[in-house]
């Protein structure tokens, strides 16, 4: 009898052994799985972001909105959440130069990067270089299918360079083909009324703006400059 029981409890032990070896083998399993889930992540994350072509990274949380009190900073933050990107819907920064309308749209790009959805980053000047040249060499229709393939779309600083006629009717067909396919966000420091000095054409003009800001978000941002102001509480 004691042989057994001392047989039975040897067994007891080796079955404990057993499943302890087994519990941390699974702990150690999954946590190389969610470690291999995270760096695919933050590898795609990379890859889109690199795709968008930012000039420089900017995130919202480096953005000083007490320098800029006006700014609905609620409404920004919930556009960080990308939903305006599943319904279509542009967003429109417009104001004076140096008030942060750029970092804003490379920021909501930013987001719209970690929350899975392709971006592209052009300036109005150079979308419509690209444009031109796709035309000289008889590939706009192409040109045109990859960017309405893009989620978001972000136009920057349209109105800071003046456009040929060529230039501005090809920004409109851009403009116009998004719309509601396709969220974009531009940034301009020209009132929508100073348009017509971009597009050279009144009644183009009117049609463009009507279809940007069908379904947008405008933020007005006239102020100080905001990087002046940054460089004050820095010095």
């Amino acid at each position: 009898m004691t042989t057994l029981r001392y047989n039975a409890h040897k067994k007891i032990d080796h079955l404990s052994t057993s499943f302890l070896y087994l519990e941390v083998a699974e702990t150690i399993l999954l946590a190389l799985l969610e470690q291999e889930v995270l760096q695919r992540d933050a590898n795609q994350i990379a890859s889109r972001t690199k795709q968008a072509k930012f000039p420089t990274i900017k995130t919202i949380d480096q953005y000083d909105f007490s320098v800029m009190p006006a700014l609905n900073k609620p409404k920004v933050l919930q556009l960080s959440r990308c939903e305006y990107i599943e319904k279509a819907e542009n967003v429109i920064f417009i104001g004076n130069s140096g008030t942060g309308k750029t970092h804003l749209s490379i920021s909501l790009g930013m987001e719209a990067c970690r929350h899975g959805y392709t971006v592209q980053f052009w300036t109005a000047a150079k979308l419509c270089n690209e444009l031109m040249e796709a035309q000289s060499e008889r590939r706009l229709l192409q040109l045109e299918k990859q960017w309405l393939k893009v989620d978001l779309a972000i136009l920057d600083e349209v109105g800071f360079v003046p456009l040929s006629k060529t230039g501005a009717e090809l920004l409109f067909q851009f403009c116009a083909a998004r719309y509601e396919k396709g969220s974009m966000i531009l940034t301009s420091n020209l009132d929508f009324a100073n348009w017509t000095q971009v597009f050279k054409d009144e009644q183009m003009t009117a049609a463009l703006v009507d279809r940007l800001t069908h379904r947008a978000h405008i933020f007005a941002m006239n102020g100080d400059s905001y990087r002046f102001k940054q460089s004050l509480k820095q010095s």
